[in-house]
């Protein structure tokens, strides 16, 4: 049998009074690909970044790659690969000088930094400052930054926003399914997401309306999660 790679059983997150995720429960095995969609302001990033170990549980339990948070968060952080809204690469720091950082805080070779630069089509810019990057730019340097200690499980957070069509084709084989990695995507388009995943998360408020694998989710079921 499989072992599970996220095991998730009543989680409940609060922002104030208002609860952002509320009793959501499901398991994703090991090496599998959980699509997480809905609308705006459902709990999307707030279930990426719980997972992370960046926000507490408020409620329920939650374990990441066997441990529990957040009494074992230590222990699941340098296994875990996050790609947020935010980049977290310093502005004034060139994309090497930014990997470099990360790879001396995670104990990897700095050659590793360098095969990253070019495989995210950076190799040519590596030493120019992140502020003087596009967009697109600034996302590839965040993906080389998230696989960079080559994490058991990445939480990616919209991965190809700001990404053109090319762009995406470089990171693919990073991020994508092919990565061969436990994966949890937030996704505005669940159609596409849909096609590369396991299992599929639909929130609504902050609750689970839509838990099934990804293959059983028709049109109509997301269509319904929107209204």
């Amino acid at each position: 049998m499989t072992a599970a790679a996220i095991e998730l059983d009543g989680l409940t997150r609060r922002h104030g009074e208002r609860e952002a995720l509320s009793d959501v429960t499901l398991t994703l095995p090991a090496g599998a690909t959980l699509v997480v969609f809905g609308p705006n302001g459902a709990g999307k990033t707030t279930l990426l970044r719980v997972l992370a170990t960046l926000l507490r549980p408020h409620g329920g339990s939650a374990r990441v790659l066997g441990k529990a948070l957040p009494d074992e968060g230590w222990a699941v952080r340098g296994k875990v690969g996050f790609l947020g809204h935010a980049s977290l690469l310093y502005r004034d720091l060139t994309a090497r000088e930014n990997l470099r950082f990360h790879a001396r805080l995670h104990g990897v070779d700095a050659a590793r930094v360098d095969a990253l630069l070019d495989a995210v089509g950076l190799k040519n810019r590596a030493d120019d400052p992140v502020h003087t990057y596009s967009r697109g730019m600034v996302q590839r340097a965040a993906v080389a930054r998230a696989v960079l200690h080559d994490p058991e499980l990445l939480l990616l957070d919209e991965p190809t926003a700001n990404l053109d069509p090319h762009a995406i084709e470089v990171v693919e084989p990073l991020i994508g399914a092919a990565s061969g990695r436990t994966r949890v995507v937030t996704s505005h388009d669940p159609v596409g997401g849909l096609r590369d995943a396991d299992l599929a998360l639909g929130l609504r408020g902050g609750r689970a309306e839509l838990v099934a694998p990804a293959a059983e989710v028709t049109s109509t079921r997301i269509g319904e999660l929107y209204r």
